[in-house]
C-alpha cells in the first residue's frame, strides 16, 4: 500500500528532484518479492520527514543547552512555556525511567542513549498525526535501523562489561545443558530487534491509516477521539521501545548478579 500524499510532493514539480528520486530508487529500491514484502514503493519522503525531526531535536537540544549554560545554570524556568521547558520535561521524565529501570549508575551513563531513542521514537510517531506529514517509523527500514542500533550496543556493553566471560551468558549454568540452551539464547536474542522493529511499525502505522481513513471521510470533529487515541499509542510505543531497551542493557551489564 503506498502512502498518502505530504507537502514533500510538490518537491517532484523541480526536475533536480525528480532526478534524485529516480536515483535514489534504482539504487535503494528493492526488486525482488519475498513472504510480506511485495512490490516497493521507494520514496524519499521517509528520509525527508527523518530529517525534519532530527533537526527539530538538535535545535531543541541546542536551545536546551544554551539555557543550562546561562548565568542562572538554568534553575531559573522562563516566563512561558516555551521550547526549553518541553525538553526539560523531557529530559527529566526519560532520566527518571531510566534510573528507575536501570539503577543510579547505568541510568546516568546510558540516559543519553535512551533520551536520544526517546525523542526522535517519539516526535517522529507525532509528526504523522500532523495532516500532510507520515511518520519515519511507520517503515520497516527507520525501525530496523533502530533496533540493530540497539542490538549491536547491547552486546558490545555485555562484553565491556564482564569480556569473553559474557558468551558464558548463552551456555547456560551447567556445560551439560550448554546444546539445549545455546540455540534458544541465540534466538531469543536475534528475535529481539525483529520484534522491536515490527512492532513499532505494526502500531504506526495502523493508527495512522485509521486517523487518516476518518479525515477523509469526515475531515470536522469526528476524527478529534482518533487523534486523541493516536497520540496516546505514540507515546506508549515510544515508552515501550526504550523500556525494552533499558532492559535490554540492563541484562548484558548485570547479568551475572541474577
Amino acid at each position: 500500500m503506498g502512502e498518502h500524499g505530504t507537502w514533500f510532493d510538490y518537491l517532484n514539480r523541480f526536475s533536480w528532484w525528480q532526478s534524485v528520486s529516480e536515483k535514489a530508487e534504482h539504487t535503494f529500491g528493492r526488486t525482488y518479492k519475498v513472504l510480506v514484502f511485495q512490490e516497493t514503493h521507494f520514496s524519499l519522503t521517509h528520509v525527508l520527514v527523518t530529517l525534519l525531526v532530527l533537526a527539530f531535536v538538535v535545535w531543541g537540544s541546542l536551545k536546551f543547552k544554551k539555557a543550562t549554560a546561562a548565568a542562572d545554570g538554568g534553575l531559573v524556568p522562563p516566563r512561558s512555556m516555551n521550547l526549553r521547558n518541553f525538553f526539560e520535561v523531557m529530559a527529566e521524565s526519560v532520566y527518571g525511567m531510566c534510573e528507575g529501570a536501570m539503577g543510579e549508575k547505568n541510568g546516568r551513563r546510558y540516559f543519553p542513549l535512551i533520551g536520544t531513542l526517546w525523542l526522535f521514537i517519539l516526535l517522529g510517531n507525532l509528526i504523522g498525526l500532523v495532516p500532510g506529514f507520515v511518520s519515519p517509523n511507520d517503515t520497516l527500514k527507520t525501525n530496523v535501523a533502530l533496533a540493530i542500533t540497539v542490538f549491536v550496543i547491547t552486546h558490545v556493553v555485555g562484553v565491556k562489561e564482564h569480556g569473553l566471560a559474557y558468551l558464558k551468558h548463552f551456555m547456560g549454568p551447567s556445560p551439560w545443558l550448554a546444546p539445549l540452551i545455546l540455540p534458544i539464547e541465540l534466538f531469543s536474542h536475534l528475535v529481539r530487534p525483529v520484534s522491536l522493529s515490527l512492532r513499532l511499525m505494526g502500531n504506526m502505522m495502523a493508527d495512522h491509516k485509521v486517523v487518516f481513513a476518518f479525515f477523509s471521510l469526515v475531515p470536522l470533529f469526528i476524527p478529534l477521539p482518533f487523534l486523541l487515541l493516536g497520540l496516546l499509542i505514540c507515546v506508549v510505543q515510544a515508552i515501550v521501545f526504550c523500556t525494552l531497551t533499558m532492559v535490554y542493557i540492563g541484562m548484558a551489564a548485570e547479568h551475572e548478579e541474577h
